[in-house]
């Protein structure tokens, strides 16, 4: 599983740091450090949404 969405799940409230360690697979104390490195959205980790658009350009 990725540990983002991992980690993601946990800042949002669906599991406790105890389920999440367990999940990535760490001790619960080596958590903090683990978060302290990871930037808190998306947009800080460098990735920007690309709008999805209806037309592909084919035609039928």
């Amino acid at each position: 599983m990725d540990k983002r969405k991992v980690i993601h799940a946990y800042r949002s409230g669906y599991i406790s740091i105890q389920e999440c360690a367990q999940i990535i697979g760490l001790d619960s104390r080596q958590m903090p450090g683990l978060m302290s490195g990871m930037p808190a959205t998306d947009e800080q980790a460098g990735r920007r949404k690309i709008p999805v658009t209806g037309a592909t350009g084919a035609t039928s």
